[in-house]
């Protein structure tokens, strides 16, 4: 019998998990050692897979956890051309992240340990009409379908997957929003100083501009302010990133930069999934004391 774990508590530090699609299958380890190891943050917030991470941790799930990003590829509903072309998305969204996770469905959601868990999460979306991002907490989810259509609003990659309407409201990605798909400034505006943040990309990665900018606008001429998001993204994305980077080099961050990141965004084959998980795995056990070091330090 295993035994249970001594939980510390951590009041004064985010937990930001950005996103990346199926790069999550490495830093979705990152969730299983810090379940692991006790570690729990009081604020966590996640954007697209990101948003999946932070659910996944605060309902203390570690199969879930890696299971959403690993086995889970192998439904044969998860996604694909079939789904793309009746209008269900490249990934199937409503499958994914509103049926599968129902009791005795596929991927079962811990709703009862979400609710008693003592973290609070941010999640956020981009609003295609507006421009504007929102922001969801838990006090925005009383019940599991609330929860788990903001999940997917937040993870909603645009011309992949339709929009999610809600409230009066067309949702995508959060990644389209003002951090580029790392919730940085609403933890700066939520009064966090101290950062433990989980990057999906490796730390030379730089994001390019988008190439055929007419043809962008020509696909979203019905949302020309998520044209715009998309085709500037890439500027925020990296200013963003630099802004962590200062943060780790001011020691005001913990910041877990994947040694290699050996998927992309959409891969399926579960075998490279589940060695990037491996991976991080791997990563994360080697990073944990300087984590710890590093929350402690700054709780002294």
């Amino acid at each position: 019998m295993t035994e249970p774990v001594e939980t510390t508590r951590i009041s004064d530090t985010a937990l930001i998990f950005e996103g990346g699609g199926m790069r999550a299958s490495l830093t979705s380890a990152m969730v299983v050692t810090l379940l692991k190891a006790g570690l729990s943050f009081d604020w966590v917030a996640g954007i697209s897979a990101g948003a999946s991470n932070t659910v996944n941790y605060l309902s203390g799930d570690v199969w879930r956890a890696r299971r959403s990003f690993v086995e889970f590829a192998a439904d044969e509903q998860f996604g694909g051309f079939r789904y793309f072309a009746r209008g269900q998305g490249m990934f199937n969204a409503e499958y994914i992240y509103q049926q599968a996770g129902g009791p005795n469905e596929a991927l079962p959601f811990d709703w009862d340990s979400y609710e008693a868990s003592t973290g609070d999460m941010r999640i956020i979306g981009f609003d295609a009409e507006s421009g504007e991002d929102v922001v969801w907490s838990k006090k925005d989810t009383p019940h599991i379908d609330d929860l788990m259509v903001r999940v997917r609003a937040s993870s909603t990659m645009p011309g992949l997957m339709p929009p999610v309407h809600l409230d009066g409201h067309v949702y995508v990605d959060g990644a389209m929003g003002e951090d580029g798909g790392i919730a940085l400034s609403q933890a700066q505006r939520e009064g966090f100083e101290k950062f433990v943040i989980v990057l999906t990309q490796e730390r030379d990665y730089k994001k390019e501009p988008q190439k055929f900018s007419a043809v962008y606008r020509g696909i979203f001429r019905k949302y020309p302010v998520l044209a715009d998001a998309l085709l500037t993204r890439w500027k925020r994305y990296n200013e963003t990133r630099e802004r962590i980077f200062e943060l780790e080099a001011q020691g005001k961050a913990h910041v877990f930069v994947p040694d290699r990141m050996p998927v992309d965004n959409s891969t399926r084959d579960l075998s490279r999934l589940a060695a990037a998980h491996r991976m991080g795995l791997s990563q994360a056990k080697r990073e944990l004391p300087a984590i710890r070091d590093f929350l402690s330090a700054q709780s002294a």
